[in-house]
């Protein structure tokens, strides 16, 4: 079993402290991964009793309401297919949700959230 570091940046030059997750595989689809941090989220979420996300793909609840991954999983597929965040592994781009990719030992993988241009 190895780990990976996830990273969240913005195009406006923001970085977040990286955080691991536990990954069995050594090759997994960007779907799966996005499916398993969601998971991982709304589980740390959960845990701390806050509807609050301590990372950037789930959105917080409302006020004492529960945070349901199976949605936050499909809004974030969905929002990466329209190009609301691209996914780097190393240096390589993932460019499709189905499409493999090697998780070696440290792994990094970014979420790039990209920020639309003001008037653009």
């Amino acid at each position: 079993m190895g780990s990976v570091m996830f990273v969240d940046e913005t195009t406006g030059g923001g970085r977040s402290d990286g955080w691991e997750m536990e990954i069995a595989e050594e090759r997994l689809a960007l779907r799966e991964l996005i499916r398993r941090r969601i998971f991982q989220e709304v589980a740390e979420s959960a845990a701390r009793g806050s509807g609050a996300g301590k990372h950037r793909l789930v959105r917080p609840a409302a006020p004492g309401g529960r945070v349901d991954p199976e949605a936050q999983t499909a809004l974030a597929l969905k929002a990466f297919e329209r190009n609301g965040f691209l996914v780097l592994v190393g240096d390589r781009q993932i460019t499709g949700l189905d499409e493999e990719m090697d998780l070696p030992l440290g792994t990094e993988v970014t979420f790039l959230k990209l920020v639309a241009l003001v008037g653009g």
